[in-house]
């Protein structure tokens, strides 16, 4: 069976993350996928976390080839009449065209929306921005942190006992908000044009995607009137259930027994049986002094033995409860064995 998106043609104008982890995804489910980089130092992935071996072959970092390889390749200088010319005549038989230019460029370049449509009416145009084509933020520089910080994302992370929001070393923005938002949009717009012949602009704002997929935290917040604190709420440290604990070896055991059938099994297993009755859905309120007293002695509990001991229990039953890993123990952890 071919791949599903076998024939289909991709423009890819973006730099960094987003926008070339969203057309390597549809190169790896069978699109022919080319990349486009300005003359001179190109992509500045290709700098981004370089090694000095990598530097001193004359390679591109391998981040910027995990993100690109198996893509053809095209240098152009768009600034330039003859190259914008050959990038419309390349348009003219493509499917998609992604780009992540700040507001304003492509229309400065003569390559916009109604140009592009122009050219080809089946065209499917993505623009992946951090703030949407228009609004009074649309032509501000950001980066990931920007973007969920004023989504209101970061906000919620970190501990009770902080102070200070957790800086997450995983791009939520970049990734949701853009790789996948652009992924899933221009995949429903390419449906549309197969059926219609008629193409079609997706505009990807990184923060509003954000915002519109925080929706726990913002039922919670709608249904209580206020924003919970952190560690208030039973998905950011309320309850003994779910939560990250530090054991007796400095290393965290991850507890999401969000169900009372898999907290009552981690209690049993680990010789608490009567805290099994002492669960969210059995009127132990999030946040309430009862509930952050359950989650002191937990926390109490399994700081006395090493996370190993607590990740072998969690593995014997079914309970959800596993081992906080470090990014070099996954390949050999047995979630990654067989085919990935």
């Amino acid at each position: 069976m071919s791949l599903p998106l076998a024939g289909i043609q991709v423009i890819d104008l973006t730099q960094l993350l987003p926008g070339p982890l969203a057309t390597r995804h549809l190169q790896e489910w069978g699109a022919q996928v080319l990349k486009v980089e300005p003359p001179g130092q190109g992509d500045g992935a290709r700098l981004l976390y370089r090694s000095p071996e990598e530097a001193a072959a004359g390679e591109p970092s391998g981040f910027f080839q995990a993100l690109n390889q198996n893509k053809a390749s095209w240098r152009v200088d768009l600034r330039q009449a003859a190259g914008r010319a050959q990038l419309l005549e390349r348009v003219r038989g493509a499917d998609v065209l992604i780009e992540g230019f700040r507001p304003g460029v492509m229309q400065r370049l003569g390559l916009d929306w109604p140009v592009l449509q122009a050219v080809n009416p089946r065209l499917v145009m993505v623009s992946i921005t951090g703030y949407g084509q228009q609004g009074p933020y649309a032509l501000r520089a950001g980066h990931d942190i920007n973007y969920i910080a004023l989504s209101g994302v970061l906000d919620q992370m970190g501990t009770p006992q902080g102070h200070d929001p957790a800086l997450p070393n995983f791009q939520i923005a970049d990734l949701l908000g853009g790789t996948l938002a652009a992924v899933s949009g221009l995949l429903a717009a390419l449906v549309g044009a197969q059926r219609t012949g008629q193409g079609r602009f997706v505009d990807i704002s990184m923060t509003e995607q954000v915002w519109r997929h925080a929706v726990i935290a913002r039922a919670e917040a709608h249904s209580l009137g206020l924003v919970p604190a952190r560690g208030s709420s039973l998905l950011n440290g309320g309850a003994a259930c779910y939560g990250v604990y530090r054991c007796a070896d400095g290393r965290h055991l991850a507890v999401g027994a969000l169900e009372a059938k898999f907290w009552y099994a981690w209690c049993d297993a680990i010789g608490q049986a009567p805290w099994g009755q002492r669960h969210w859905s059995l009127g132990e309120v999030p946040g309430s002094a009862v509930a952050l007293e359950t989650r002191r002695l937990m926390a109490q509990l399994l700081a006395q033995r090493p996370m190993a001991e607590w990740a072998a229990i969690g593995d014997r039953i079914d309970c959800c409860v596993t081992p906080v890993l470090k990014l070099n123990e996954v390949p050999d952890h047995p979630w990654m064995q067989g085919d990935h």
